[in-house]
């Protein structure tokens, strides 16, 4: 009775809102977890999602908590944030591949809806030319938001995707200037030279970002790989990024979206600390900034006597109409079809990020006359802009892309990438190279999650020690299936006993349909042992799967260049397309210049290839006359560079003797850089069971004709 009693006499509204550190973070988690769960079923983005939980909690909604330091400490970190993301997910080389068409289309998605929109701003909503001119750098603006979209229906490699992408950073780059600019004038003192200064110290400060961050991060990678501290490394860079801009009178997200964009191929996408990045923006920082702006959101001011719903109503015209005339006048330039349109228009409308960061910027501008530069009106109408514009461009989108699937051209397109399937097999055996290993083939793969990765350790039956041993084994694998877990990739372990290391891969790759492997430089334990090591030897001659043999001294994602060496008749070997393939997915994963050095003949069909599926990959192609002419690389393979040669079975096509020299040449030439030697896939299957146990004589066969073999082709081999 005394506790009924003791419940009745609280007043639950006197202890509104909750001020308490500890309950206002449980309650901000409770929403970050349980939002999207809803918003999955009503279809909701949840960026919208989250502003409207904020609007819930808020004190102009039940008035649950209070925005006290804490958001404004965390909505000043999550809106770097953003920007610092929009600038590392953005894709290099796809935009460098269709650069001009980009630009073109970037330009028109800016030029025309700000200039629409200064024109609406002016003479319907009646705001001063400062308001107007950063309310309309708002409808220029836009956000990839329905991105994930495109690569569901396996079209990203479209033209027009790549042109839309890299159009995102053409506009927002200028709206971002166009936000610093205004928010600049309001910092610094607005003298004759203002303007002059502003300029200089924005493109000294630009290029000094651009020189000094990715040298410094590069440095920074090679020597540390703890994780915790690349993780804390690159925050420290984009606050750097982001007080310095402000130092010199500018806006920080511009800093953090510049430093986004030059460490981007120093943080390739399937690596782990992408994965972290990525993680610990999108639970934390992110939605806790997006539910403190939705704090600040009044709807009494949306549906009471103010002109916000006008305000909205203007916003979504202007941004719509402007960004389907820049995406019409793109299509009519470069005669592209009707579902390109649609999906650069879709990919092209939604607001976000950008829009949330001009109106925040603007509304906190005071202006001396004491209103604010963006008053409630907008701040409430951006909200509606963003829900109308997310929900259009994911609409849009959605119907371009099922379109462009059901082309013929484009299923042909898709057929053809799915020819080469992988099953990539990475066994492991020395905790050194481990996470290098898992990190090659994850950056072979891509982003396919049709395949996938195995590890593998095996225990060698003959050997004593084997518990022990099969209990390092099991370390080993838990650590790659972690580096597959930081970037959400599923990475199967297998351990197994077997007589021999080689035939427990062999055996394994038989049982799992694996198509290439992926193994690390063993470590030499006497001065007999062979460079390549007996496994690697006994893995060329019992499978005709692809095999490639990495060495790494430096991180993966800090190498500048990948140097190809391509002997003769590569081309006609049955493996050719998958080894072009890996190598391509490689330098587009690292964004290194690949540079291949093949014989005239073998450079026109890589050429060809590299043309017709993957365009936006940075190549050159040098004449490699003779393959005697392999040491003259050795003055163009730098520590930074991963030099990487593409050898044969003895008896192939493309096989020759000089093959031999590699170990040595290797050993003594290039021991002081990274490089891989690939063994392509071909034809004919190669049982070493057969051989072994039952013909033992078979072996003996198959070697003594392969020499006779070697001595008749090395008597009428041209010189």
């Amino acid at each position: 009775m005394d506790l009924a009693q003791y419940f009745k006499d609280i007043d639950i509204s006197s202890a509104l809102p909750i001020t308490d550190p500890t309950w206002i973070f449980f309650i901000v988690l409770i929403i970050i977890l349980f939002a999207p769960l809803l918003l999955t079923r009503l279809k909701i983005p949840h960026i919208i999602g989250m502003i409207l939980a904020g609007i819930a909690v808020g004190e102009h909604g039940f008035n649950l908590l209070e925005r006290d330091s804490s958001f404004e400490l965390f909505g000043q970190v999550g809106i770097y944030y953003i920007m610092f993301l929009a600038g590392l997910e953005m894709n290099m080389s796809d935009f460098k591949a269709n650069r001009t068409k980009a630009v073109v289309l970037g330009l028109l998605a800016f030029i025309i809806p700000i200039s629409i929109g200064l024109v609406t701003n002016v003479f319907l909503l009646e705001y001063g030319l400062l308001t107007s001119i950063l309310l309309a750098s708002m409808y220029a603006s836009h956000t990839l938001v329905a991105y994930p979209i495109v690569i569901r229906y396996g079209v990203s490699r479209s033209r027009s995707v790549s042109i839309a992408v890299g159009g995102t950073a053409v506009t927002d780059t200028l709206t971002l200037l166009v936000l610093a600019v205004i928010s600049g004038l309001f910092k610094g003192e607005g003298g004759g030279l203002f303007w002059l200064w502003l300029i200089v110290r924005f493109v000294v400060l630009g290029a000094l970002i651009l020189y000094l961050f990715p040298r410094i991060g590069r440095w920074f990678f090679r020597r540390y790989d703890d994780r915790v501290m690349q993780f804390i490394f690159v925050l420290a860079l984009v606050f750097l990024g982001a007080g310095l801009m402000e130092l010199i009178g500018m806006e920080g997200i511009l800093g953090a979206f510049l430093v986004g964009l030059v460490l981007n191929r120093l943080i390739p996408h399937v690596s782990p600390l992408m994965g972290h990045l990525e993680f610990v923006g999108n639970a934390l920082f992110i939605p806790y900034f997006l539910i403190g702006v939705g704090m600040m959101i009044d709807l009494g001011v949306i549906f009471g006597e103010g002109d916000a719903l006008k305000v909205a109503a203007v916003m979504i015209a202007v941004a719509l109409v402007g960004k389907w005339i820049a995406s019409w006048l793109t299509q009519k330039i470069y005669r592209m079809s009707r579902v390109e349109r649609e999906l650069m228009f879709g990919l092209s409308n939604a607001q976000a990020a950008a829009t949330l960061a001009a109106v925040l910027v603007g509304y906190n501008i005071v202006l001396p006359s004491g209103e604010r530069l963006l008053n409630e009106d907008v701040l409430n109408g951006t909200i509606i802009l963003i829900l109308v514009t997310c929900i259009v461009s994911s609409l849009v989108t959605e119907r371009a892309s099922a379109k462009m699937v059901q082309q013929e051209d484009d299923r042909a397109a898709d057929d053809d990438a799915r020819e080469v399937n992988r099953r990539i097999l990475v066994p492991v055996a020395n905790p050194d190279n481990v996470e290098q290993l898992i990190t090659m083939a994850m950056m072979v793969k891509g982003k396919s999650r049709d395949d996938s990765i195995y590890s593998l350790y095996v225990s060698n039956d003959g050997v004593a020690g084997g518990r022990g041993r099969a209990s390092n084994g099991r370390k080993l694998l838990e650590r790659a299936a972690m580096v597959g877990a930081a970037v959400d990739e599923r990475v199967v372990m297998l351990n197994r006993y077997d007589i021999n290391i080689a035939s427990g891969i062999i055996h394994t790759m038989k049982e799992n349909d694996i198509s290439e492997v992926i193994i690390g430089l063993h470590r030499r334990t006497n001065v007999v042992d062979t460079f390549f090591g007996n496994v690697f030897a006994s893995l060329i001659n019992g499978t005709n799967r692809q095999l490639m043999i990495v060495k790494c001294i430096i991180p993966v994602n800090t190498l500048r260049r990948i140097v190809v060496a391509v002997p003769a008749k590569a081309e006609y070997e049955s493996g050719f397309t998958r080894w072009v393939e890996t190598l391509c997915s490689l330098g587009m994963q690292t964004g290194c210049r690949v540079h291949f050095h093949a014989p005239q003949v073998t450079l026109g069909r890589i050429k060809g290839y590299i043309d017709k599926r993957h365009k936006n990959l940075r190549t050159e192609y040098s004449e490699l006359e003779s393959w005697d002419d392999l040491l003259l690389l050795t003055g163009q393979v730098r520590d930074d560079h991963l030099m990487v040669i593409v050898s044969s079975r003895q008896g192939a096509i493309s096989y020759d003797s000089r093959f031999e020299k590699l170990p040595t040449q290797l050993g003594k030439y290039f021991a002081y850089c990274s490089f891989a030697v690939i063994i392509p896939e071909q034809f004919g299957e190669h049982d070493v069971d057969k051989v072994t146990f039952t013909e033992p004589m078979a072996a003996a066969e198959m070697t003594s004709y392969a020499n006779l073999w070697r001595r008749v082709y090395g008597w009428f081999r041209p010189k």
